[in-house]
């Protein structure tokens, strides 16, 4: 660590298994859904936390938080670091967390080291970089950079039928949405510190992955509709079974995505809601999500027209009825050199072996890097494991990511 700058292992891995206990269901997993009471108690926590170390904070109209080391120079654009709290059902520990326990910790670590940086420093809490609730991911990056119209944020629901609106305002967040949007001059460089969510760094025995581009990403919501009928009477041949439409459909789409495999490109259907939803009855409406990503833009969007056309083709010959709901339709991401560099120095320095790799997860930084200099750091994570209760990132990786990120905004906040 640069100077006399040095993280406190044991604070930092004491707060990752303290708000992991913050959770609607019981460990080792964690579900932390938006603004339920399990992520408001988690959210509380951390202002406490703030608070502890002397550090001001602040909460916009969606509940972004954000927590400032301010600089001898505070009109100078920030330097902003940051990740999320917030877990999909049945999740681990470390997604997320480790960016924002790690990115408070490393400006407490500035702080008691004495150091005043030129550029204010920034931690970012992100609310609701899981779609989990109103189905788009990254919901208060994508408001912060000013990606998403307001009235279609408005207009979200969650599968209870509540308002977007209704819920923030149930959370206590009543500001204007349009208030959500930051300057584009708020920040001159965002690192991002995250576990890798992926086999490589392990199987490369790295403890840093130092991420030069993030996938693109899209999301679309596919409804069938076929006709109902009883599963004994009604022949096969006069049959339009919305499910058996949609099994055809999940097929097309690993075609197309196993066709492309070499451009990193995959294509998952992870949610698939059939109605009546009875074993003795003919489904006749099916909704599923289709997720499609890869490294080239133009990769993914070979991918979909692929599928929508196959789509079209197949809902033809079975006299299917079909919708095709775009929900977000993101770009690639390319790291910004000048961080880039900072982090291998800021890794080698601290004698911390690195890798450069691709992030096949999407994350806060693809929309943050739209309007600032961006670029993320990843630590290992046992086998690959995410989003299920087994994920884990040792402690002594956990501390080398963090060691890294406050090294780098040391050197980011100089410049």
């Amino acid at each position: 660590m640069r100077g006399d700058i040095s993280i406190n292992a044991e604070r930092l891995l004491g707060e990752i298994e303290h708000i992991s206990q913050f959770s609607d269901v019981p460990a080792p997993a964690v579900t932390r859904i938006l603004y339920t009471p399990a992520d408001m108690a988690a959210r509380h926590y951390l202002k406490q936390l703030a608070d502890a170390a002397g550090l001001p904070w602040r909460e916009d109209a969606l509940g972004n938080w954000f927590v400032r080391l301010q600089g001898t120079e505070p009109d100078l654009p920030a330097v902003a670091t940051g990740s999320h709290i917030d877990a999909i059902p049945y999740a681990g520990k470390y997604d997320g967390v480790v960016g924002v326990l790690g990115g408070l910790e490393a400006l407490r670590a500035i702080r008691e080291a004495g150091v005043t940086p030129r550029r204010s420093l920034e931690l970012i809490m992100f609310t609701a970089e899981e779609p989990t609730r109103f189905g788009v991911g990254c919901l208060g990056s994508r408001g912060m950079a000013g990606l998403m119209p307001w009235d279609a944020m408005r207009a979200l629901q969650d599968a209870n039928g509540v308002s977007l609106e209704q819920a923030r305002a149930d959370a206590g967040y009543t500001g204007e949405l349009e208030s959500v949007e930051l300057s584009r001059d708020a920040y001159a460089y965002f690192v991002e510190l995250h576990i890798e969510q992926g086999p490589f760094l392990e199987a490369a025995d790295r403890e840093i992955g130092i991420v030069t581009d993030i996938v693109a990403s899209t999301t679309v919501r596919v409804t069938l509709t076929g006709e109902g009928g009883h599963a004994g009477t009604v022949p096969m041949p006069e049959r339009n079974d919305a499910l058996a439409a949609a099994a055809e459909l999940v097929l097309l789409a690993e075609k197309a995505a196993g066709f492309r495999s070499r451009g990193l490109a995959v294509a998952t259907v992870g949610m698939l809601d059939v109605h009546p939803g009875a074993s003795n009855s003919i489904p006749s409406r099916v909704e599923l999500t289709l997720d499609v990503r890869a490294r080239e833009m133009r990769v993914r969007d070979a991918m979909l027209e692929e599928v929508h056309t196959g789509l079209k083709a197949l809902a033809r010959s079975r006299r299917i009825r079909h919708e095709w709901q775009v929900l977000n339709h993101d770009p690639a991401c390319r790291s910004d050199p000048r961080i880039l560099t900072a982090i291998a120095r800021s890794a080698e320095a601290l004698g911390h072996a690195h890798l450069s790799l691709v992030s096949r997860a999407y994350h806060d930084t693809v929309f943050m890097a739209r309007h600032f200099p961006a670029a993320m750091i990843f630590i290992p994570c046992h086998e690959g494991y995410s989003h299920r209760p087994e994920e884990f990132a040792a402690p002594e990786h956990i501390v080398a990511g963090t060691e890294t990120l406050t090294s780098t905004l040391v050197e980011l906040a100089a410049l």
